[in-house]
């Protein structure tokens, strides 16, 4: 018990920084003039209330965080954290006159800060632009994680940071210290994020878009969200080079993040071009967009500029989990559609905004059966898994396996739970690949041209219980069922 309290104490402290978050929608409102600015304000203020009663009647349990802290903490962020964001959401609906059921609130602050991308609201074009702006901000927040954030600006917790971070992080990287102190790893990653998100914004500014759908679009690119503020996505827009923009900065959100932290640090950017899941990650994404364009080319669906603008374009989007669109791609040849979904799965890097299982993890597993391919010829032989140059320890290896049979285990669970509420196949199958791997748009009622308000609110809840285990990569929450989490 003690434990967790030393844990709320310290969420209570992120619920007050993520307070302080919503006066980026408040300014927003304020500038725009949209009418719901006192929504904000009394947001911020329960948020505040709640956090800060927290810190102070919990303030005798301050403790360095271990191991089993970071998991709990990690847990209640993801769960609690969009809970207190659905405030400016139903506030906002209330006051313009919609209705807006909890279910669907809390469904789209999910959707936002594991970077999704999914939504249930309709006619986003018409919604006060802070609405959109919180939207598209909660994916921003979610991108690089806010607890890697608050281990990087407040380092006065009292906490362990390393432990969060460890606990947040995705892949290898959480084993690799980057920097002597933690504190200096996590500002070194945000200092890489921010970077790629003023490029974005400008980016994007330049080319055509106004400065706050500017704004928007790259909160929802550099995240690899892909949460829009119009129904029609980037198709909205209708412009190839804006198309171009998310699609550099996509490819770059979708490599480690430690690889730039490190290349920027030493002035030297051998070590980022020689890195194997990097390399792995653009073939996968441009190979993969390039495949898809010939297909499209062979089928007479485009001609071959169009069918390479497309093509790369939709696989790069899909595959990153970012989930733009600019046509429905549904109505190409169904290989194409498929090929994407299940390209979503692998095609980031650890360490990246993207969801998914990770290259790394691909890589390694591909290595290990060709070993065990290697030793049914020369049982005797001694064959480590490199990659990298490194010997991949045997615990990392069994500890991805374990991963992989939970992963596809939770896919197929909440599918047959879909499928058991008489959704048709390919929407309940595609609607669970779909939010495990974080992408948002999947097949079929889920399509790009439509969204999840289709769904029921239990298979909204599923779908939600698929994002934020997919954020967590599953293991973490699963840890938490475990006897041996709660035994000292």
């Amino acid at each position: 018990m003690t434990d967790v309290l030393a844990v709320l104490r310290v969420l209570g402290m992120l619920l007050m920084l993520f307070a302080l978050a919503m006066g980026v929608p408040l300014a927003v409102s304020w500038w725009m003039q949209d009418g719901i600015w006192p929504v904000y304000p009394v947001s911020m203020a329960f948020t505040l209330l709640v956090g800060g009663t927290l810190v102070v009647a919990l303030r005798r349990y301050q403790r360095e965080l271990q191991p089993r802290h970071g998991v709990m903490l990690v847990t209640m962020v993801w769960v609690l954290l969009p809970l207190f964001a659905t405030l400016p959401l139903l506030l906002a609906y209330d006051q313009i006159g919609r209705s807006l059921s909890f279910t669907h609130a809390y469904f789209e602050t999910v959707s936002g800060l594991t970077t999704s991308g999914s939504t249930v609201l309709p006619s986003l074009d018409t919604l006060p632009v802070s609405v959109n702006v919180w939207r598209t901000f909660l994916q921003w927040l979610g991108g690089m994680g806010i607890l890697i954030l608050a281990v990087a600006v407040l380092p006065m917790l009292g906490v362990g940071g390393a432990q969060l971070f460890k606990a947040e992080a995705a892949g290898p990287i959480k084993d690799t210290k980057l920097t002597p102190r933690m504190t200096e790893t996590a500002k070194g990653l945000w200092g890489v994020y921010a970077l790629f998100s003023l490029a974005c914004v400008v980016a994007y500014w330049l080319v055509g878009m106004s400065p706050v759908d500017a704004l928007m679009h790259m909160f929802a690119t550099v995240s690899l969200g892909g949460m829009s503020s119009h129904d029609a996505s980037l198709g909205y827009f209708q412009s190839m080079w804006l198309e171009l923009v998310a699609l550099v900065f996509m490819l770059l959100a979708s490599c480690n993040f430690a690889l730039y932290f490190v290349a920027l640090r030493k002035g030297h950017w051998r070590g980022f071009w020689r890195d194997p899941e990097m390399q792995a990650t653009l073939v996968a994404l441009l190979g993969g967009g390039v495949l898809v364009a010939l297909l499209l080319w062979a089928k007479n669906v485009y001609g071959p500029l169009d069918a390479l603008r497309h093509g790369v374009f939709h696989v790069v989007s899909v595959a990153t989990t970012t989930g733009f669109a600019t046509v429905d791609y549904l109505h190409w040849p169904v290989l194409a559609p498929v090929f994407m979904l299940m390209l979503s799965g692998v095609a980031t890097s650890a360490g990246s905004t993207g969801g998914g299982i990770k290259m790394v993890r691909m890589l390694i597993l591909v290595k290990q059966a060709r070993r065990e391919m290697t030793r049914l010829v020369h049982p005797h032989a001694v064959q480590p898994v490199r990659l990298g140059g490194a010997v991949v320890e045997s615990g990392a290896i069994f500890s991805i396996m374990a991963f992989m049979l939970v992963y596809g285990g939770t896919v197929i669970v909440l599918s047959m739970v879909l499928l058991l509420t008489d959704l048709d196949p390919i929407t309940a199958i595609s609607a669970a690949i779909a939010s495990v791997n974080c992408v948002g748009p999947g097949m079929g009622g889920v399509g790009p041209s439509g969204n999840y308000t289709t769904l029921t609110d239990f298979q909204l809840w599923v779908c939600t219980l698929g994002m934020l285990l997919g954020r967590l990569e599953i293991l973490s929450f699963m840890a938490l069922l475990t006897p041996a989490f709660w035994r000292r």
